[in-house]
């Protein structure tokens, strides 16, 4: 454990950019604590009926709610014992890439509108493409728009969704939405 610091005047206002002021810090910690009461409160609408393996469907929601409760508590004794400490510098670029976000948002609503008309396979594998393509951007791979890593990047989005797909669907018997009725596609 750390001493707890003396606040600095560029704690109180966060003026100097390197650690947010007392108050940020509480809010991000009340907010952490907030977002556990309403997963709780949304725990309680669903039906506690034991399910599959005796686990009731509120089990998760419940553990997400626990779990986000001790880490706002955690945040808010840090808050009031010296603020947060050991801060790394900010870091990323100074302005949002909006073309990843287009890409990345494209990827995730196409694949929201497509999964019951092309199934699961397909519309997750073209997520995985436009996502990845979007954050090869950012990156600034120059090689992002090449045939060859289209095609890399297709074929690795089939092997983590086709796979995916079949557990759910062959082993564990959960129904995802598939391009044909036999299971496979």
């Amino acid at each position: 454990m750390t001493e707890p610091l003396a606040p600095s005047a560029a704690d109180a206002d966060g003026a100097d950019g390197a650690v947010p002021s007392r108050r940020a810090q509480t809010i991000v910690g009340g907010g952490v604590l907030l977002v556990a009461a309403l997963l709780a409160a949304g725990a309680l609408q669903i039906p506690g009926d034991a399910g599959y393996g005796g686990v009731s469907p509120n089990f998760l929601p419940w553990l997400v709610s626990a779990v986000l409760a001790v880490c706002g508590g955690f945040l808010l004794w840090e808050v009031f014992s010296g603020g947060f400490r050991s801060l790394g510098a900010p870091g990323g670029a100074a302005r949002a890439d909006k073309q990843a976000f287009v890409w990345v948002s494209a990827g995730l609503l196409l694949n929201a509108a497509l999964i019951g008309t092309v199934g699961f396979i397909l519309s997750c594998t073209l997520c995985y493409l436009l996502a990845v393509q979007g954050l090869r951007r950012a990156a600034g791979q120059p090689a992002a728009g090449t045939a060859r890593t289209w095609a890399v990047d297709l074929f690795t989005g089939l092997a983590i969704s086709a796979p995916v797909f079949w557990a759910f669907t062959q082993f564990l018997a959960i129904n995802l939405p598939g391009l044909t009725q036999t299971g496979w596609l």
